[in-house]
């Protein structure tokens, strides 16, 4: 591997990224004849000949199918508004919690300032449903909770999950990402959890690097001093 970092392509709106019918414009890029061309500034991502732009910032945009970390801060009697950091506040309402809900004792389920775990559920683009239905969502005990970029969060998870199982591997640590950018972390000591909040950090801040994954290794293992259990590749 070579040690030199190397950044990925970064693309200006208008500009051509790579020429041939075999290209599909994805996320963020257009066909114009045989090319296919930037729509927004960012960086160029190929996959399987898939061709996307990734901002390089910007405000989350909600998409149905999306998992969120949100914190309640409003409720009525037909349920709970969460924040999660979007242009719009989602809503839980009481039909789409696992269990029967009191309206009268909607506290008792989640109150102000909790975290919970929850899937967009539908959108209209002026209101975001959210739902907890589904295995693995719900309310977020404890733990710490940290805040990035929401364009970096595929590279926090990885190909398949492999960068987020890496970092659960070598500091046991429970993860929930939510598409949003707000990351759960929680573990059976605080030394876990920060070390953690520094493989992530380290991880966005490097987004842009090649061969991230061996780097992020690298700095697990050399730097933080911590066994990665298992092998995982990106």
């Amino acid at each position: 591997m070579n040690d030199k970092e190397e950044k990925r392509q970064i693309i200006v709106p208008g500009e051509t990224i790579v020429s041939g019918d075999e290209y599909l414009p994805g996320e963020g890029a257009r066909r114009e004849g045989e090319d296919i061309v930037a729509s927004k500034y960012g960086i160029v991502d190929i996959s399987e000949k898939l061709v996307r732009v990734v901002p390089l910032s910007g405000v989350y945009i909600p998409r149905r199918g999306n998992n969120v970390i949100g914190q309640v801060v409003d409720m009525n009697s037909a349920g709970w508004n969460v924040e999660f950091g979007s242009f719009v506040q989602g809503f839980l309402p009481i039909s789409e919690v696992p269990f029967y809900v009191n309206r009268n004792e909607l506290r008792e389920h989640f109150d102000f300032d909790d975290m919970i775990f929850a899937k967009v559920s539908g959108t209209n683009g002026r209101s975001i449903d959210l739902s907890i239905k589904m295995r693995n969502l719900g309310k977020l005990d404890e733990g710490m909770v940290v805040r990035v970029n929401p364009h970096k969060v595929p590279r926090v998870i990885g190909k398949e999950g492999s960068m987020v199982n890496m970092i659960k591997d070598s500091t046991g640590c429970t993860i929930s990402v939510g598409q949003n950018g707000f990351i759960w972390i929680k573990g059976e000591k605080i030394e876990d959890e920060v070390n953690t909040k520094k493989i992530i950090m380290y991880i966005c801040k490097n987004s842009s690097v090649k061969g991230l994954t061996e780097k992020v290794k690298t700095y697990i293992e050399k730097d933080l001093k911590l066994k990665i259990k298992e092998e995982n590749g990106n």
